[in-house]
């Protein structure tokens, strides 16, 4: 018997509206055949708006209980349609040579072999049958611990950005503009510039812009495989004019992993911020005219204050390491 004490109060009272309702239709059945017993039952089914078999099903039924007046499940016993036991066996014995398989894959690996329901029948047979798909645990990504830089210019991370075709208007409107990105790593100082090719020539010159503009030394670089910046992945020793320079100039050049954009995260992440503060707000008719928003754009960056640097903006952050050598605490 069900203790109703130990159910939650929201419980007890949905058992009990449940309990009230199918009670109600029995007392009313019974009600009907004991009028029926006493005036016939035409009367009955006149007062109780019923057809005369309904009448008669339920006196049939009654064996003088309430329980014999509740109503049974409608569910078909068999459907003309229904699997076979032949096909029953087919899904069992695939499914247990494909555990693993999905619902289309498993589809399509049973019709190969005679089955011809459709997708919507053979997943009601699979729940029917609590033969589901085994599902394996996805291997789980263990990323390599991060190597944080100690000062500035250790490491710089460089990328190109397509400037979206929706921000280029009037003139502009059937040209590519790029836009040039360097972070340091440690200060989150970054250094952008406009150009309307993207290139090895491009990204030398960017290269040298951005060493000007870097009030330290750079001692490593690390890019992506483009082709504006490297030729490794088509695996010819020439060097471009970038790695050349950065040879020339004694500065260590690193590629991150193939296909692993996370690697270079932060100015990635300075990408996607430019999308939402800058490129989803603003149009640009010229070149020209995008060189100079960039540049007032550069600048805020800059001198926006950020969490990982204790809510210093970079500028600030890198300024007093420049001057006294040790980090803003937090």
């Amino acid at each position: 018997m069900l203790q109703l004490s130990s159910l939650t109060t929201n419980t007890t009272k949905e058992i009990l509206f449940a309990m009230n309702t199918v009670t109600q239709k029995m007392l009313s059945r019974q009600s009907l055949i004991k009028y029926a017993e006493k005036h016939g039952v035409t009367k009955a089914a006149i007062k109780y708006d019923v057809s005369r078999q309904y009448v008669y099903r339920w006196k049939n039924r009654y064996d003088g209980s309430l329980q014999s007046l509740a109503d049974k499940s409608h569910r078909p016993h068999s459907h003309p349609n229904q699997h076979t036991e032949d096909e029953i066996k087919l899904i069992r014995d695939m499914r247990r040579r494909n555990p693993h398989a999905g619902l289309v894959v498993f589809w399509v690996k049973l019709r190969q072999r005679g089955y011809t329901r459709s997708i919507t029948g053979l997943y009601r047979v699979l729940r029917r049958l609590g033969e589901p798909r085994k599902t394996l645990p996805n291997p789980k990504y263990i990323p390599k611990p991060y190597e944080k830089m100690t000062y500035p210019g250790q490491r710089v991370q460089i990328d190109v950005k397509f400037v979206p075709s929706a921000c280029l208007v009037g003139e502009a409107k059937e040209e590519k503009f790029y836009q040039y990105t360097a972070i340091d790593e440690y200060s989150r100082f970054r250094y952008i510039e406009a150009f309307q090719e993207h290139n090895s020539y491009s990204s030398t010159v960017f290269l040298e812009h951005m060493l000007k503009a870097f009030p330290f030394k750079v001692e490593c670089v690390q890019t992506d495989n483009g082709l504006e910046f490297t030729k490794r992945l088509l695996k010819e020793n020439d060097l471009t004019l970038f790695e050349e320079k950065l040879l020339e100039l004694g500065i260590r050049y690193k590629n991150i992993k193939p296909y692993t954009p996370r690697h270079n995260g932060k100015v990635e992440r300075s990408h996607r911020k430019d999308n939402e503060y800058f490129y989803a707000c603003h149009t640009f008719y010229s070149f020209v005219d995008f060189k100079k928003q960039l540049a007032v754009h550069s600048r805020k960056y800059n001198n926006f204050p950020m969490r990982p640097l204790g809510w210093n903006s970079p500028r600030e952050f890198l300024n007093h390491f420049l001057k006294t050598g040790e980090v803003i605490l937090h």
